[in-house]
């Protein structure tokens, strides 16, 4: 009987991990061939045209604010809007850092060559409104000020790590910090840089964090891992959905970049 119990509830496991499609519905498009986006918690988008524009437009599809001088630095490498009122610009061919406020105007400029950091992949702003950075030459962990000025940084990660990662995004939720490396998986810390656990999840896209769960996209599935309670959900996706050139995902939302429009749904 015990044994039955437990093929029944495995069985129950299974049928919560697949999910059907039909979770996720369609809701408003954002029309127009864009590059690159981002969306924050707000709902507002954050869209890099072709010509190297970015605008700001609400959930609503309202126009808050242009800024014209991205290519000032050369390419736009990530767009960061965890905090709508300041928005992060990251380029990495200059190792600079543009803030913008939430009408698109420039704050401030970090040049981060200033304070020898010259090697770097991934930002995020950090709880306390300053900013994280992986800095690949000293392999730490670093939060900066505005200023650029280093606040803290963590121990050489070759002294904790057989294989150091290369992390390709860095998430600041609910008192711990998440580096993503693609190749290596999710490695967690402390607000103070001590090191964790680390989580196998390799080869996963268009990975964020919510809360405590971390959420990617795994070929033509959704995954959502919590580490509370170590639980693990997925969703089939559809179509529409697996063939993107990038995805964003917020809570009970996804956005999805298609060459003409962005298309958002809810699930």
């Amino acid at each position: 009987m015990k044994q039955l119990l437990i093929i029944l509830s495995l069985f129950c496991v299974a049928a919560v991990a697949a999910q059907d499609p039909a979770a996720f519905s369609n809701a408003k498009a954002v029309e127009g061939e864009y590059i690159d986006f981002t969306v924050d918690n707000l709902g507002n988008y954050f869209l890099l045209s072709k010509n190297n524009q970015l605008k700001k437009l609400t959930a609503n599809g309202d126009s808050v604010g242009v800024f014209n001088d991205v290519r000032r630095y050369g390419k736009l490498y990530s767009i960061d809007a965890a905090n709508p009122l300041k928005v992060l610009l990251y380029y990495r061919s200059f190792s600079t850092v543009v803030v913008l406020d939430r009408f698109l105007n420039i704050v401030n400029t970090i040049d981060l060559r200033k304070q020898e950091i010259f090697q770097v992949k991934a930002i995020a702003q950090s709880y306390d409104n300053n900013i994280w950075l992986y800095d690949e030459q000293a392999n730490k962990l670093k939060k900066i000020a505005d200023d650029g000025k280093t606040l803290m940084e963590t121990v050489d990660f070759r002294m904790i790590f057989d294989d150091v990662p290369t992390p390709t995004q860095i998430f600041d939720q609910d008192g711990f910090v998440y580096l993503y490396d693609p190749a290596k998986g999710v490695y967690v810390f402390d607000i103070y840089g001590a090191f964790k656990t680390k989580l196998s999840y390799i080869g996963l896209a268009d990975v964020t964090v919510v809360g405590k769960t971390i959420i990617g996209i795994e070929q033509q599935a959704l995954i959502a891992y919590t580490t509370g309670t170590l639980t693990e959900k997925r969703w089939s996706l559809p179509a529409s959905v697996v063939q993107r050139q990038k995805a964003v995902i917020r809570p009970g939302h996804m956005y999805v970049l298609k060459d003409d429009r962005i298309q958002h749904f809810t699930f």
